[in-house]
């Protein structure tokens, strides 16, 4: 039997009666359409086309109407009997997962992922949160970690209270994987891999830099690999093991390859007029379903040009 999700009705302003939504959990791999006509039997093959016609459902919290779409084990699919599901479209972020706990989005470079003293709307946060509001009026949206503004990639929010406490609580180990891709100044670092470790602290200027006394300082450790150079700019992958603010472009400046567009820690250029950081992959266990999450995004093409 299909579980129906408890779903908040709007506002009473809002006049708007709430969605019934059915999920599914797949048990093996098959077709969209053919794992829709198995679940909903006493749905006539009409009527699941239709869902699938006017966007009513969706895989892995992804809309989609395509009825070949293929539907992992372990993969939830879900369908808005009531009507379509609300989409997001935005130029600058792009919502790669949703679902009643958890949004992953890919950031756009340029972007604040929070509000400011002196800038609070147009930010990831706020964005998204009026589009959680569309959908439901009392919905709320929660800050889980951030990027800086002028790094791209995956970030995460949630939807709940207990989904953001269960993250940050646990963090080092619900969060199983978090990459990046940038490109450094200075060729190919020798050696090629290794591990960045210092403690980092921040002065007044909010300039973050690696000091030696173990009171002011906090231990950041850096993993990085490189994967391709050409001329004077190597292409690297790292991986956090812990998550200090600014920890990558200090540790970058540190071994003496800042990260290319990055004038506050040392870069000398910006060919890509942005700072060439990227946060490529994010691997984390759902807070809800315990479930192993692991997104990622492709290398960022002006990334590739230079090397």
């Amino acid at each position: 039997m299909p579980r129906q999700l408890p779903c908040k009705p709007g506002a009473e302003r809002a006049k708007r009666r709430p969605d019934i939504i059915l999920s599914f959990r797949a048990e093996a791999p098959a077709g969209l359409l053919e794992f829709l006509i198995q679940s909903m039997p006493d749905r006539k093959r009409t009527t699941v086309k239709d869902y699938l016609k006017h966007r009513q459902v969706m895989v892995d919290g992804v809309v989609t109407t395509q009825w070949d779409t293929a539907v992992e084990t372990g993969s939830e699919v879900r369908v808005n009997t009531s009507r379509e599901f609300q989409t997001f479209s935005n130029p600058r972020i792009k919502i790669v997962y949703e679902d009643d706990d958890i949004i992953v989005v890919n950031k756009g470079y340029g972007l604040l992922s929070v509000g400011t003293d002196s800038k609070r709307d147009g930010t990831a946060y706020s964005i998204l949160r009026d589009y959680v509001k569309r959908v439901d009026p009392r919905q709320k949206l929660f800050i889980v970690h951030r990027l800086d503004q002028h790094t791209s990639g995956l970030m995460m929010f949630a939807k709940t209270a207990e989904a953001k406490e269960t993250m940050q609580h646990n963090w080092n180990n619900m969060v199983l994987e978090r990459r990046y891709v940038a490109v450094v100044e200075g060729g190919a670092p020798d050696p090629s891999e290794g591990i960045v470790r210092s403690r980092l602290a921040e002065n007044a200027e909010h300039v973050v830099y690696v000091t030696d006394d173990a009171e002011a300082g906090r231990e950041a450790v850096t993993e990085y690999r490189t994967l391709a150079a050409r001329g004077n700019y190597a292409l690297v992958e790292l991986q956090l093991a812990t998550g200090r603010k600014n920890q990558i472009r200090v540790h970058m400046q540190q071994i003496g390859h800042p990260i290319a567009g990055d004038r506050k820690y040392g870069a000398a250029t910006a060919p890509i007029r942005r700072l060439a950081l990227h946060a490529r992959t994010l691997r984390f266990v759902h807070p809800r379903t315990r479930r192993d999450m692991n997104f990622s995004t492709p290398v960022p093409a002006s990334f590739k040009s230079l090397v």
